[in-house]
């Protein structure tokens, strides 16, 4: 009796198996990695690119001339950026009592009734983020990101301190990049 056998016994296909499942394995960690790589590259494009724009803004107010709006007694430091007007930090009052700011760094928006305000509110870092990129991903508060899985990015302000953090909120990320409006310095910190 000739029987010849055509394709793969039992045993043969369980190895396969195996072998894949075996490779499949030892590949995640790399996939897991590659996806780490990005979520670092992908935080750090956007604060460069906010880097960018808050020196782009100040760029504009030197190039104009540091052009300032008076209200009442005091003058403060203004620019059109892009075609959205921002309020800058400034260095003195009008009456030359120092603020703890260096001149010429976005601050929030002069749009509307908004006056001018030195205080760092959570609204006001959700606008820089808004405003100073050319496509911003999606930023909230805190607690809306929690509801809102859709946001890329939370946002809280550091009033004391005088500054932005901005928490990306891919899943499994703490990265996170700080705006410090006294400086004007973006610094990123990989967690």
């Amino acid at each position: 009796m000739n029987n010849k056998q055509l394709g793969f016994s039992l045993l043969e296909l369980i190895i396969v198996i195996l072998i894949i499942g075996l490779l499949a394995v030892a590949s995640l960690p790399k996939m897991f990695g590659v996806i780490d790589d990005a979520k670092e590259v992908s935080i750090q494009s956007i604060a460069s690119g906010f880097s960018s724009g808050v020196m782009a803004a100040r760029t504009q107010w030197e190039a104009k001339s540091r052009p300032t709006v008076s209200e009442g007694s005091e003058k403060y430091n203004a620019v059109d950026y892009d075609g959205v007007e921002f309020w800058l930090t400034r260095s003195k009052t009008s009456s030359g009592v120092e603020t703890g700011f260096r001149d010429g760094y976005p601050l929030g928006l002069k749009s509307g009734s908004n006056s001018y305000s030195e205080t760092v509110t959570v609204q006001s870092c959700i606008d820089l983020m808004e405003n100073l990129l050319q496509q911003p991903p999606s930023v909230g508060t805190a607690s809306e990101a929690i509801s809102e899985p859709k946001l890329q990015y939370s946002a809280q302000a550091d009033d004391a301190n005088s500054i932005c953090t901005y928490i990306q909120q891919e899943q499994g990320s703490a990265h996170q990049f700080v705006y410090e409006l006294k400086t004007g310095r973006v610094a990123v910190t990989l967690n």
